[in-house]
């Protein structure tokens, strides 16, 4: 039987091909990882099992081995599990979020200083955006989006800035995922003229779609290849007291040239 499968296949013979795979432990192992995503202050196994609609058999064994390994920690007081910070170190080194970080960090540290409001660092990932740096305001009082956070990629400023200055390519699949994402059809003509209107200004400012009384304000963070790796937002808190001292303006300047250096740092070169 050895013997004709080997023929079959040195005659060239088309064999059918499994075109999906299962892994039933895997796959619990990432369920449990994008449940507990969602409990930041962590979940036990009978909590994770009737979310996950499976049983606590099912599930119990994986959990203990996601912990012996390192991607989930028990509390020692109540028993819940959380995700362990394993997972984040294993994003950084396996993406380019660490050059980019590295690339980011004393700029914004500078840019929170100087406009006295936090700043985020936002990039692609898969439908939504992802925090993957932050600086929060060094003053008394400040708004600052948690590292981590997922950002609505069609409503933000930071997603809209992102998409704005994507390949065609890029944006209909982002598009695409992101309307799975949300169950329902996206308004296209409404997207593409607030794209259109991004890339004539080349960042976007507009009052937060979600908090009152912020203004966020975005600008895009280039490549050495002229792509695209994210954008660099001030969700601009004003005070009514009086006290601010750095007015929405000149934030914006000094948000477009902190963008502007993180992009020379990673090779970017504008044309002209």
């Amino acid at each position: 039987m050895a013997r004709a499968r080997k023929q079959a296949d040195a005659d060239g013979e088309a064999r059918p091909k499994q075109t999906t795979y299962a892994a039933p432990a895997l796959e619990k192992a990432f369920e449990i990882l994008d449940l507990l995503s969602a409990y930041p202050q962590g979940a036990l196994v009978t909590d994770m099992a009737a979310a996950l609609g499976r049983s606590v058999g099912e599930l119990f064994r994986i959990v203990v081995v996601m912990e012996q390994i390192g991607y989930l920690q028990r509390s020692p007081v109540n028993d819940r599990y959380t995700v362990s910070y394993k997972i984040l170190d294993l994003a950084y080194r396996a993406t380019p979020a660490q050059n980019l970080t590295r690339a980011a960090t004393p700029e914004m540290q500078q840019l929170a200083a100087e406009t006295e409001q936090s700043c985020h660092f936002v990039v692609p990932n898969g439908a939504f955006g992802l925090v993957i740096a932050r600086e929060e305001n060094p003053g008394m009082r400040g708004f600052a989006l948690r590292l981590g956070a997922a950002i609505d990629m069609i409503r933000s400023c930071s997603g809209q800035v992102l998409l704005a200055f994507s390949s065609p390519q890029r944006v209909k699949r982002i598009v695409a995922q992101a309307a799975a994402a949300q169950g329902k059809p996206l308004d296209m003509d409404w997207l593409e003229e607030r794209l259109a209107i991004v890339r004539r200004q080349g960042f976007d400012r507009r009052q937060s779609p979600v908090t009152q009384g912020v203004t966020d304000v975005s600008y895009p963070v280039f490549a050495f290849s002229g792509e695209i790796v994210g954008a660099l937002t001030v969700p601009y808190l004003e005070l009514i007291d009086g006290s601010q001292r750095v007015k929405l303006d000149a934030v914006d300047g000094l948000l477009q040239a902190a963008a502007a250096r993180i992009s020379l740092t990673l090779g970017h070169h504008p044309a002209g």
